[in-house]
């Protein structure tokens, strides 16, 4: 909740297929720089992508609309690597498109994996396990020699050229 706040406070017109990717995001990264996970909560491998299901449903009356976002939000509730982890997400994510981001998460292995062999437009409440999930993102970390969070920027870079190709 303290995320979602925060996200919404910094992130203008935020959607909720936005919001989704940008606490998957976090989750990873942070685990890839700090060794742990910022959630309890499990993620889902839902057809647009990775989902937390409570987050899900408090969000999901704004459709693709820009979620209201909070007029404050108190960043002292978080460690220096969270607040690092989750600026680093706002500045070199949460600036592309909820569908945009969804093709992201479309071609990484977590995702793919727990799809497994369904059908693109099948449903699925699969839970995206966290080892798969940290050991996709210190796989990121490394193979783009990711020395801080602001080196997202590399990644996520990539991944639009990657992903916006015709």
């Amino acid at each position: 909740d303290r995320v979602v706040d925060y996200l919404l406070c910094r992130c203008e017109d935020i959607t909720p297929l936005a919001l989704q990717k940008a606490l998957y995001y976090i989750q990873g990264f942070h685990y890839a720089f700090f060794g742990k996970y910022v959630f309890v909560e499990d993620c889902e491998a839902w057809v647009h992508g990775p989902v937390y299901r409570d987050i899900y449903e408090r969000y999901s009356s704004y459709h693709f609309d820009p979620i209201d976002g909070s007029q404050k939000s108190d960043d002292s509730v978080f460690t220096d690597s969270e607040k690092t982890v989750i600026d680093g997400v706002i500045q070199n994510i949460c600036c592309y498109s909820g569908k945009t981001i969804e093709r992201f998460t479309h071609s990484e292995s977590p995702w793919l994996k727990t799809r497994g062999s369904l059908h693109a437009a099948m449903n699925s409440a699969k839970i995206i396990s966290k080892d798969d999930i940290g050991a996709y993102f210190i796989e990121v970390k490394r193979k783009y020699d990711m020395l801080t969070p602001s080196d997202i920027d590399s990644y996520a870079r990539r991944m639009f050229e990657r992903t916006s190709r015709c």
